[in-house]
């Protein structure tokens, strides 16, 4: 069974959650222990540690969730209804390949189980292994990055925390449709790297772009269904990561926003936090990174895809050469613009989608300018 992978979580953690009051959020999450495995069907979150870090050079001390732990389960909750897990941890296997296996196998049961994972690492190429998971599900993934960087890496190179993404794109099965990365800073990127993410029609946004205005990543978490963070991507002085000193990065509260947008998101199904040092002073940005991806999926409005179109309002914008097809929730007033099926192309996507827009965008259109995001999916779609 994919859940025999997990180790149940530790005594301590338990002892600790046991001495917390009634109204702190450990008393109202159902722990993996020695003695028992929480029911899936009964749940709709599940935090899951996995101990592996061996691909980054950077790490200095092994990956330990302890104090994570303790900082999230000694918050108070919302009004909070999901039910919530801890699943325990994934141990390191005898290579990293054994991890990714087992991570892939346990990620894959629970998002069939329409559960979300939260997964907590060690390095961030365990998101190779989240995308993986995907495989058996039949669908293209949108894969949403957190980072200061691109981790490309060369294509003979064996996959690290800093490389993941080649081979995310290399590899067979490629059920990729997009990869936006959101925050890179220019100096930690070559120029041949930013070229070759025009050149694959994916997306980017510096890390000004974002902290100048934050809604614009609102839409992309939208269309996301994997997200992964780097802590890499938080300044030090919010972070508390003074191993890999970062000066320039998102604040607390920026980071935390983000994670908030990809917790409201209807279409994320997995998310991670990667790549800090297993200190207890991050451990306090970590855990509120996951507090406020649960804030967010409590309030998941269960629009698209799940809704009817019948519940937008739909605006056609003519363009010189085509229309552009616009809809408004009548619910959140959030927008999305219409990806059309081409019978006569190789496409990836089956159907006519909604791509997740803002009304910026909209506007922009009835000026006679096609949004970029929107080109780029079309450009994917007939590759």
């Amino acid at each position: 069974m994919e859940f025999d992978f997990l180790e149940p979580v530790n005594d301590g953690i338990i002892r600790f959650v046991g001495g917390l009051s009634s109204q702190e959020l450990g008393s109202k999450v159902v722990f993996h222990t020695q003695d028992q495995f929480p029911d899936i069907a009964q749940i709709n979150i599940a935090i899951v540690g996995v101990l592996e870090d061996r691909t980054n050079i950077n790490m200095i001390n092994e990956v330990n969730l302890s104090a994570v732990r303790k900082k999230l389960y000694s918050m108070f909750p919302g009004n909070w209804d999901a039910s919530i897990a801890d699943l325990g941890d994934i141990l390191a296997g005898d290579s990293v390949e054994d991890t990714y296996f087992a991570l892939k196998k346990v990620t894959a049961a629970l998002i069939k189980n329409k559960v979300i994972p939260i997964v907590l690492g060690g390095s961030q190429d365990l998101t190779y292994a989240l995308y993986r998971a995907y495989d058996d599900l039949e669908q293209m993934v949108n894969l949403v990055a957190v980072d200061n960087k691109f981790d490309f890496g060369k294509e003979n190179e064996s996959v690290s925390a800093n490389s993941y993404l080649t081979k995310i794109i290399i590899d067979e099965p490629n059920n990729l449709f997009n990869y936006c990365n959101i925050g890179y800073q220019t100096y930690y990127n070559s120029q041949e790297e930013i070229d070759l993410i025009e050149k694959l029609f994916f997306d980017a946004y510096r890390l000004g772009e974002i902290s100048n205005k934050i809604t614009l990543a609102e839409p992309v978490f939208r269309d996301a269904d994997l997200v992964s963070i780097d802590l890499n991507s938080v300044k030090s002085s919010a972070s508390a990561n003074m191993v890999t000193f970062e000066p320039n990065g998102f604040n607390g509260k920026e980071i935390c926003a983000l994670a908030r947008y990809a917790g409201i998101s209807d279409k994320v199904s997995s998310f991670g936090v990667f790549n800090h040092n297993s200190t207890l002073a991050e451990s306090a940005i970590i855990a509120q990174i996951v507090w406020y991806f649960i804030e967010g999926y409590h309030y998941r409005s269960k629009e698209y895809p799940f809704g009817s179109r019948a519940n937008y309002l739909k605006y056609i914008v003519p363009l010189d050469d085509e229309e552009l097809i616009f809809y408004k929730s009548d619910k959140t007033d959030r927008w999305w613009i219409e990806i059309p099926y081409e019978s006569n192309g190789s496409n990836k996507l089956k159907r006519n989608t909604l791509l997740p827009c803002s009304y910026e965008e909209y506007l922009s259109a009835c000026n006679q300018e096609l949004p970029e995001r929107w080109w780029k999916a079309q450009r994917k779609n007939a590759l």
